[in-house]
């Protein structure tokens, strides 16, 4: 048990580095690259996002169900990048290749990505309850930003980022049967509404995807 503990205090570590480097070196990088090439500052912003989105959210949530037994180091690192993306908000210091001044919304994205992951084990004791709901977050919500960055070049709602949404969500839904096909339908549905400064998509889509999954399941067990 103590070597199992250890390794995934060592894998925990190699996940936090490469967070930490898709977030504060690749992305930097990835920022100038298309600064260089005349794309608007918002516009790359916004790629910027989304590539975070699915090479640091997704691709971590996916290793999950191989490499932890318990939610608590994903609920730590999950919370440790909370505060490591809240902190240049509060100092007013942003990471001005990623980060923007209207709104925190990345850090709803890990606080969501760590709630979601403890849910689906303490519930369901298998994470790929939670994987899922995540993977539409990271991967659904992630192409939906794309192709609307694209067609439109800011942030915007159009229903075209939702199709694409869906057509990727339904796939990876599909995994769990009827519950993911369910929640991958609601959540490309509820990406498209938002309140600002309240619900963001990176609360809404892991929130309602994950209820969707748990009633059908309840409901199945009836």
């Amino acid at each position: 048990m103590y070597e199992g503990f250890i390794y995934e205090v060592v894998a925990t570590v190699v996940l936090l580095a490469w967070v930490l480097f898709v977030v504060l070196a690749a992305t930097r990088w990835l920022y100038g690259f298309m600064r260089r090439r005349a794309i608007p500052h918002v516009k790359a912003v916004y790629y910027n996002r989304k590539v975070i989105h699915m090479a640091a959210g997704g691709l971590v949530a996916l290793l999950v169900p191989y490499i932890y037994r318990t939610p608590l180091l994903p609920a730590v690192l999950a919370a440790l990048l909370a505060i490591m993306t809240y902190i240049p908000h509060r100092r007013g210091k942003l990471l001005e290749w990623f980060q923007v001044e209207e709104n925190m919304y990345e850090v709803n994205f890990c606080i969501m990505w760590g709630l979601v992951i403890t849910a689906s084990w303490l519930i369901f004791n298998n994470y790929w309850y939670g994987v899922i709901p995540v993977a539409f977050m990271s991967f659904g919500d992630g192409v939906t930003g794309v192709v609307r960055n694209m067609a439109y070049g800011h942030r915007t709602k159009a229903w075209i980022g939702n199709a694409a949404m869906l057509a990727v969500t339904l796939p990876i839904g599909a995994l769990i049967g009827l519950p993911g096909i369910l929640a991958a339908i609601v959540a490309s549905i509820v990406e498209h509404y938002e309140i600002p400064g309240l619900l963001d998509d990176n609360i809404t889509v892991p929130l309602s995807s994950f209820a969707t999954i748990y009633l059908t399941n309840t409901i199945a067990l009836l």
